[in-house]
């Protein structure tokens, strides 16, 4: 019969699981027997540590709401350079795309046929001047005359008659000097105002005429410039109904408005509001807004789309809470925590958006601490008590310097739930 002599391994083995064994049924004994004091010392050991939750401390502000409208620029002053006597050009005198002062010359037109007509005006003028001169001489002949009763009376007004009508002749000789002399200045066409001039849309030989449609030229004034904008005649409604009802307090004085461009970059000169129309366009339900914006590097270009951040109501009295605090609903809520350290619901109302907050006009308190962060671990773990930790939105900076991190979405009212939809009804 084979004998079986196991290893030192095997041995070691065998020996550990012993001792666990019996370390195992010792536990067990000392676990019955000491079960009371077991309990006893569960009680008075050391809890788990509360959850911690990243709260906002909120204070009663002042908050100035804006929205974002699309609008586009248009220069200040534009003229279009129309002939108003005919002619083929002889000489451009400007050049393209170069700034032009009112009255500086533009085009020469062929002015021969003008001068010639000044010529005969001035040959005309002449003429009705000797003619006056001989009625003058003729007056003053006749006028003894007749008091002697040398000539008849009838040829002494035939005498009146030919001295008037030759002053006559006189003045309307002159008139046609200034007309011949107008002329032959408008064939020299000069600027009507000072700007930017574009393209020439005529060249050397070409022939135009006087009453026309077609435009030589164009001159534009940028500095400064008007922006066009366009508001939904019901979020004017909305606005002007909580100024009236004492939620808002409209913004006075001059308005101050900013330039957003189109690759999303901030202009760097302030504009202001000029007026808002008082009528609705009843074709598209929209409201013109017009503002004035300084360009003095010519930065800005007419036609540009851009969109204006206008300020157009001041809220008293509300906090400032980030959108995730907010539990939307039927009816608003926020967790808090209470002075026991425990998390409390409560409701609120929302007002409006502010960026990437939301402004509570009713339900907080000065000093509230509101949760943003942590509330589910805390929820998970039944927690009686939390510890609270000031939050900081991760781009760094406190939710109440919302205005200076305020995205492009338009400020919405609370009913709204869709910048993007917002702002393409509003353009």
């Amino acid at each position: 019969m084979m004998k079986y002599y196991p290893s030192n391994k095997t041995n070691k083995t065998l020996r550990l699981a012993a001792v666990a064994a019996a370390t195992l049924l010792a536990l067990s004994a000392c676990g019955k027997g000491g079960e009371p004091a077991g309990q006893a010392g569960g009680a008075a050991g050391p809890q788990a540590p509360a959850p911690v939750v990243g709260v906002v401390t909120v204070q009663p502000q002042s908050i100035t709401v804006s929205t974002d409208l699309p609008g586009r620029l248009e220069s200040r002053r534009s003229a279009d350079i129309l002939p108003q006597v005919g002619g083929i050009v002889k000489k451009r005198l400007f050049q393209e795309g170069s700034y032009v002062k009112a009255g500086q010359a533009l085009y020469q037109l062929d002015d021969a046929a003008y001068l010639a007509s000044l010529e005969s005006a001035r040959a005309e003028l002449a003429s009705a001047r000797a003619t006056l001169a001989k009625a003058d001489a003729d007056l003053a002949r006749y006028k003894p005359l007749v008091a002697a009763d040398a000539i008849s009376r009838q040829d002494y007004d035939a005498a009146v008659q030919a001295k008037r009508s030759g002053e006559a002749g006189v003045k309307a000789a002159q008139a046609a000097i200034k007309s011949a002399r107008i002329n032959v200045e408008r064939s020299r066409i000069s600027a009507p105002i000072s700007g930017y001039i574009g393209q020439s849309y005529v060249s050397e030989g070409a022939l135009v005429s006087a009453g026309g449609t077609a435009k030589l030229a164009t001159i534009q004034q940028t500095n400064p410039m008007y922006v066009n904008l366009t508001q939904s005649a019901t979020d004017v409604m909305k606005l002007r109904q909580d100024i009236a009802e004492g939620k808002m307090k409209a913004v006075n004085g001059a308005v101050a408005v900013d330039i957003k461009l189109e690759n999303g970059q901030t202009y760097g000169h302030k504009g202001r509001l000029l007026f808002a129309d008082p009528t609705v366009d009843e074709t598209t339900g929209q409201v013109t807004l017009r503002a004035e914006v300084p360009n003095p590097d010519n930065i800005l270009l007419p036609n540009l789309y851009v969109r204006v951040s206008l300020p157009q109501a001041d809220m008293e009295n509300v906090f400032v809470v980030p959108q995730q605090a907010v539990t939307r609903g039927n009816q608003d809520t926020v967790m808090i925590v209470n002075a026991q350290g425990g998390m409390e619901p409560r409701k609120v109302t929302v007002a409006q958006q502010y960026g990437n907050n939301w402004l509570v006009s009713d339900g907080l308190k000065a000093g509230d601490k509101v949760i943003v962060d942590g509330m589910s671990i805390a929820g998970m773990m039944q927690a009686k008590k939390v510890t609270p930790k000031e939050w900081t939105p991760p781009g760094g900076q406190a939710p109440q310097a919302a205005p200076a991190a305020r995205n492009d979405a338009a400020v919405q009212t609370a009913s709204a739930t869709d910048p993007a939809a917002s702002d393409e009804k509003k353009q």
